[in-house]
């Protein structure tokens, strides 16, 4: 079964490498997009010197994942020598793949789109294509930036440089696309957030509890806490809701208690009973 399971991942990092190569040879290389990383520098080197972005991309990655070897152990960086790997094979194999688009704007789009589905399913298979994550990693452990500042870094030095060989016009579309990417793998990691989370604080928990599992057919959690300013123990409704249902929610705790203090935020994944699987159903409320 573990065998089976990590070579369903394997076939995933695969699938997600080949989709950045693709975006790569459809949009981004013909139209001088260097959207950050180790494949940005890639983008660049083989507008200056001809130099196959597939083979940068790899010699580039190959002295990165020596030192990680060295700070973290070989066994950390297996998965992300496969992917450096299979991305810059697939990068080289799909050379063929014609430009869809010369225009500027639409190829940042797509490729930025393209490229981010196929980070997210690398890192979904627990993988990594090496290039600015590891490069992160490797600063993080020996500088102590964080992994945020990291990847910024590397990222704008590789866009101003970017700025600096083709123009300012192209740095500005290879931040749309770096933008795009990470805003399509935080959605296919996270899915499409149409659930909310609710924290009510209230002196009235136990009658709002019970409205929510009554009349919403949601489950709820009473949670205990300190005011911090009083030093007051006060309890807590913790509950997960659609969207549609927000509007109910409210209602209910303003009929309950008008001085209730709610705090709504995105649930990005909920999973178990009574979401996911299935609604809870009235007759387990008895239970």
């Amino acid at each position: 079964m573990a065998k089976y399971q990590a070579g369903k991942e394997y076939a995933v990092v695969l699938l997600g490498t080949t989709l950045v190569a693709a975006a790569f040879q459809l949009f981004l290389v013909p139209n001088q997009i260097a959207a950050g990383g180790i494949s940005g520098l890639g983008v660049i080197l083989f507008h200056l010197f001809g130099l196959p972005v597939g083979l940068t991309i790899f010699f580039l990655n190959l002295p990165l994942f020596i030192l990680a070897a060295r700070l973290f152990g070989s066994s950390f960086i297996a998965r992300g020598l496969f992917g450096a790997i299979a991305l810059s094979l697939m990068v080289e194999l799909l050379v063929f793949l014609p430009a869809v688009t010369k225009d500027l704007l639409l190829a940042s789009l797509y490729g930025g789109a393209l490229m981010g589905v196929g980070v997210a399913l690398v890192f979904r298979a627990r993988g990594s294509t090496g290039g600015t994550v590891l490069a992160a990693q490797v600063l993080n452990k020996l500088f102590g930036f964080t992994m945020g500042q990291s990847l910024l870094s590397v990222d704008f030095l590789v866009i101003v440089l970017a700025g600096i060989v083709f123009s300012l016009e192209l740095a500005m579309y290879a931040l749309i696309s770096l933008f795009v990417s990470s805003r399509v793998i935080d959605l296919v990691q996270e899915g499409i957030s149409s659930s909310k989370a609710a924290l009510i604080i209230s002196s009235n928990t136990e009658i709002i509890a019970d409205k929510i599992l009554l009349d919403l057919n949601r489950g709820a959690t009473i949670l205990s806490g300190r005011g911090a300013y009083t030093g007051n123990s006060r309890e807590m409704v913790l509950t997960v809701v659609s969207q549609s249902e927000v509007q109910r929610l409210k209602t209910i705790v303003q009929e309950v208690d008008q001085r209730a203090f709610v705090i709504l935020g995105n649930a990005h994944e909920v999973l178990g009973e009574g979401f996911k699987v299935t609604k809870l159903r009235k007759a387990d409320l008895s239970n």
